[in-house]
C-alpha cells in the first residue's frame, strides 16, 4: 500500500509477501521496489537502452514509459529519464529527506 496523489492509501493489483518479492526480484530490485532505495546513479542498465518499446515495470510488468519519450542523450541526472509516462502508469509521492522537497515516481 502507498499513498497516491491525492493523499488516499491504495492498493496496488499485485499484493504478495515479503518472501514472494524476494523471491521474484534481485536483491536490488527489491530495495529500490519495495525498500524505496534508490540505486547509485550511472549503474542504470537502461541508461544505455535506446531500441524503440515499452519500460515494464520489474516488480508487476505494467507497462510505464514509451522509449519515444526517452530523453536520447540522457538528462544528466545519472538515471534514466523520460519527459512522459504512459497515462495512468505511475503515482507519485512527497520525498522530504536529505533537507530537499522532490517528487517520487513509483
Amino acid at each position: 500500500m502507498t499513498s497516491g496523489t491525492d493523499g488516499n492509501e491504495r492498493r496496488f493489483e499485485v499484493a504478495m509477501t515479503e518472501a514472494e518479492w524476494k523471491a521474484r526480484l534481485t536483491p536490488l530490485q527489491f530495495s529500490v521496489l519495495r525498500r524505496h532505495d534508490t540505486e547509485f546513479a550511472g549503474t542504470s542498465p537502461l541508461l544505455d537502452e535506446h531500441r524503440g518499446g515499452t519500460y515494464l515495470c520489474a516488480g508487476c510488468g505494467q507497462p510505464l514509459f514509451s522509449s519515444e519519450t526517452k530523453y536520447a542523450y540522457e538528462s544528466g541526472t545519472g538515471w534514466p529519464s523520460f519527459s512522459a509516462t504512459l497515462h495512468g502508469s505511475v503515482g507519485t509521492s512527497v520525498d522530504r529527506t536529505f533537507l530537499m522537497v522532490r517528487t517520487e515516481i513509483h
